[in-house]
């Protein structure tokens, strides 16, 4: 399966952190899954770290590093993902998470999140 984490999964994943569910934590490490990291995650932390927020622990360079270590692929921002944004229902408001719904349901790939109004979108979003 490949799978797309978002933000919040993406960070409590390469932090082993107790806030993955080991739900999340199989699908992840499962060998037979691609793990897939969009730009727009990378660029949501670097914007929150450069403003001192203190939920961004971590730069937008050293999470690539890690992400890159983690053997994660990563997925740009195409055009047709930014188009496709237009088409989602108005469930959630923050441009980033609308934009990983987007990449997921254009590319395909199955979203990861813990985000319950970003589950809404689809059925293919695994919430966890």
């Amino acid at each position: 399966m490949n799978l797309l984490l978002d933000t919040h999964v993406a960070l409590w994943a390469i932090a082993d952190s107790p806030h993955l569910p080991d739900v999340a934590r199989g699908f992840i490490t499962d060998p037979a899954n691609t793990v897939w990291i969009s730009a727009a995650s990378i660029w949501e932390i670097a914007i929150k770290h450069s403003l001192g927020r203190g939920d961004m622990p971590v730069s937008g360079q050293e999470a690539l590093d890690y992400f890159i270590a983690a053997g994660y692929r990563l997925l740009a921002v195409e055009p047709v993902h930014a188009a496709a944004v237009e088409a989602l229902d108005r469930h959630h408001q923050d441009p980033f998470d609308r934009l990983l719904v987007a990449q997921a349901l254009v590319e395909p790939l199955r979203l990861m999140t813990h985000d319950a109004t970003v589950a809404r979108y689809h059925n293919s979003i695994i919430r966890v």
